[in-house]
């Protein structure tokens, strides 16, 4: 163990590791992959941050969701197998997990990141999963990372794999994107054309408000559905 380390933040790495469900051998991995650059950056003496760790992490969670899918949906084409790891191992759906496991209040930052809401970023979320996923790699090798990460996001292959071709876009970009009161979608009518027997809707999907797709419909649901399509695109989905 690291000798630097508090015995506070011991004591939080162990809670953590503990959450997990993983009992590490390094726990100064764990350490390295909470530790965001804006810490490392601030410190007064060389203190490793989590980049590393997220690329290597990375590497070991698309091979390991990619062997998932393969295993067990022997009979979909290599596109589908392409669009399902898009959908499981999206930015988004890595930050929801991290935050369901609460693992913001764990992460290093330095004054300004933490002062501007670091702890809640989705991509500093992400990009700890990762690091973590690189740290139990490294410190117990392929099966441990593998069997955390199928448990990790099991609930996005569940989902996959009982309805493998999304027809309810609205309700899959819901499920994507809730992870906590932080995230809000809305709907919005942009633009209304043609007579009344015959009009067309121009309908945006907006997060946190921003738009983040739109679309047309005859009706005001499919205009709807069309832009939550597009928005889940935008989110490599």
């Amino acid at each position: 163990m690291n000798e630097t380390f508090s015995k506070a933040r011991c004591k939080e790495l162990e809670e953590l590791a503990g959450r997990l469900g993983i009992r590490f051998k390094d726990i100064g991995l764990l350490h390295q992959a909470l530790t965001h650059t804006s810490y490392s950056n601030e410190s007064k003496i060389k203190v490793e941050h989590n980049e590393r760790l997220e690329f290597l992490g990375d590497a070991v969670l698309e091979l390991a969701v990619s062997t998932y899918l393969f295993t067990h949906f022997p009979d979909i084409s290599e596109g589908a197998l392409s669009r399902s790891r898009a959908f499981t191992v999206c930015d988004v759906s890595l930050a929801k997990r991290a935050g369901e496991l609460g693992i913001g209040q764990y992460i290093l930052f330095g004054r300004g990141e933490r002062l501007s809401g670091g702890a809640e970023r989705l991509t500093n979320l992400e990009d700890a999963f990762e690091a973590i996923i690189g740290a139990i790699y490294l410190d117990q090798g392929w099966e441990a990372a593998n069997e955390f990460v199928i448990r990790q996001l099991e609930g996005q292959l569940m989902l996959y794999q009982s309805n493998r071709q999304v027809k309810d876009y609205k309700s899959a970009l819901q499920e994507l994107l809730v992870r906590d009161d932080s995230v809000k979608i809305e709907y919005e009518l942009l633009n209304e054309t043609g007579p009344d027997h015959a009009k067309e809707y121009e309908v945006a999907v907006k997060v946190n408000g921003v738009i983040k797709g739109t679309g047309k419909g005859c009706k005001k649901k499919a205009a709807q559905q069309e832009a939550a399509r597009v928005a889940l695109e935008s989110y490599n989905v």
